[in-house]
């Protein structure tokens, strides 16, 4: 079905605005004379960053790797006593920001040994780990749940003894999600601002907003961002080297299949169930230990409750905006990709991924930059900081506004052009009520992540306007734990909404 020319103009000017900022972000580069720019990004200070940046991200993902994949494995191919609320327990974490980790870690320090620090490299690393294993854990186990059992039979027919068989044929069937989900979490670490800035880890996300809180050193934080751009598209090449070579496993099984087999662990059950057990109970009675005892010292003070309150409204207003104007621009696209998927139409999909896979203080600085140089009478407003939060968050509304699109069958557009529609009114009347299920998930997600969105925010809210991030990322700096722990509180519970979503999933999947 031929896309109508005004379509194609909608979304290509729709997503162009949502891609404003790295466009910006290029064509500064281009403008800052080479020697300085050269001068900057191969200073010690750009290898000290660099090798911090990097170490922790490699140690992070390692430690993910073992992690996710060990509780994987325990939860699918086991019959540990208390699998299944092991199952649960183990993706919880994924609700908790990698900041409010940060900040109940540190805040939990002063309460048990007052006087001392928890923060440097060795901090971050347990924090960051403890938050960000949960991408490799849910990918694999969904995983292990599909591998057909037939495969697995078929080879210890051949002689093949349970373990040979599980790291020959199952773990090289779960490897590609192994492989993603490792990718996926380098990024995240990569990409990570809060944690590492309330545990003073010098990284380059941390450094390029110190370039622009400190001085408005414009030409360090363009030049550190030019890095850390290379360093994540180099991390998404590899992601997509990785998805196009993967081996693709056909199931031999009907829809009947047996359940795959479950080893016993014996008499190492019960020690085996504690060490797995051990991290997961960390990751979250740390944090959540430490919420809980601030908060109830936090909401005593006077006023508290307002000010949550109007943070609140603040966040709510803010991603409900961004909500609003990511699906309405996601929509054009969509139905492009779905109804006659061109070479643009994909250049553009896959260019707005790329910058949701940007850190928010890239992006934050690019839009800070527009805003100063082209938009002066935007800067500090709504407009500008619901543009990054486009930038940011077009995937996440892209992704279910696209399933649904591709589930509107075509036909019933045509019929309506039949009867006396104009295309226009087709789309309007047929098929976006159809794609509702999918546009408000879509507007849904987007919403949940942008309350918990921190440095683009930190860096373009207008004067006098505090969300929840902001005000804990305000008093954790004073290290007013108390003042801190209540919006720490109430932003957990609000993004355990999407991972409560997951967790419900599997849980069913792994019975």
């Amino acid at each position: 079905m031929a896309v109508p020319l005004w379509l194609r103009a909608a979304a290509l000017i729709a997503t162009s605005v949502a891609l404003l900022p790295l466009i910006y972000l290029i064509i500064r580069l281009a403008q800052f004379p080479l020697p300085d720019f050269l001068d900057t990004v191969f200073s010690a200070r750009s290898a000290r960053l660099a090798y911090t940046s990097l170490t922790l991200t490699g140690t992070v993902t390692v430690a993910c790797l073992v992690l996710g994949v060990g509780l994987a494995f325990l939860v699918t191919r086991t019959q540990l006593p208390g699998r299944l609320i092991l199952g649960v327990a183990a993706a919880l974490p994924l609700a908790v920001p990698s900041y409010v980790a940060a900040f109940g870690w540190q805040s939990m320090n002063a309460l048990i040994n007052p006087g001392t620090s928890f923060e440097g490299f060795l901090a971050a690393a347990i924090v960051i780990t403890s938050v960000t294993y949960p991408y490799i854990y849910l990918p694999v186990v969904a995983a292990l749940v599909s591998v057909d059992p037939a495969q697995e039979e078929a080879a210890r027919a051949l002689g093949r003894g349970p373990v040979d068989t599980f790291f020959h044929v199952t773990v090289r069937q779960a490897a590609p999600a192994i492989t993603a989900g490792t990718l996926l979490c380098a990024i995240y670490v990569i990409a990570d601002f809060g944690a590492v800035s309330i545990l003073r880890v010098d990284t380059f996300t941390r450094a390029v907003f110190t370039s622009f809180s400190m001085g408005f050193d414009r030409l360090g934080g363009v030049a550190l961002s030019s890095v850390l751009l290379v360093f994540t598209l180099c991390l998404l090449i590899l992601e997509g080297r990785v998805r196009r070579t993967g081996t693709r496993y056909s199931t031999l099984s009907g829809e009947g299949r047996a359940r795959p087999a479950r080893f016993s662990m014996g008499r190492w059950g019960l020690p085996i169930l504690a060490l797995a057990w051990a991290p997961v109970l960390t990751a979250l009675a740390v944090p959540l230990s430490a919420l809980l005892v601030w908060s109830l010292r936090g909401v005593s003070r006077p006023g508290s409750l307002a000010e949550v309150g109007s943070a609140l409204l603040s966040s709510l207003w803010a991603a409900g905006l961004a909500a609003l104007a990511t699906t309405a621009i996601a929509i054009p696209l969509a139905l492009w990709l779905a109804r006659r998927p061109s070479r643009l139409a994909r250049l553009l999909e896959r260019t707005a991924y790329l910058a949701h896979s940007l850190p928010g203080v890239v992006i934050g600085l690019s839009v800070v930059m527009l805003g100063i140089a082209v938009l002066p009478a935007l800067y500090q407003t709504m407009w500008m900081l619901t543009l990054a939060y486009c930038a940011l968050m077009l995937p996440l509304a892209l992704g279910p506004v696209l399933a649904s699109a591709l589930s509107a069958p075509p036909e019933l557009e045509e019929a309506a052009q039949s009867l006396g529609s104009s295309p226009g009114m087709g789309y309007l009347r047929v098929t976006l009520p159809l794609m509702l299920p999918g546009i408000l998930s879509g507007a849904l997600l987007v919403l949940l992540t942008t309350i918990k969105e921190l440095p683009a925010t930190l860096m373009l809210r207008p004067t006098g306007f505090d969300t929840l991030a902001t005000r804990l990322w305000t008093y954790t700096g004073g290290e007013s734990y108390a003042a801190a722990a209540p919006f720490a509180a109430l932003l957990v519970l609000l993004a355990a909404v999407p991972a409560w979503m997951m967790i419900s999933r599997l849980l069913k999947e792994v019975r």
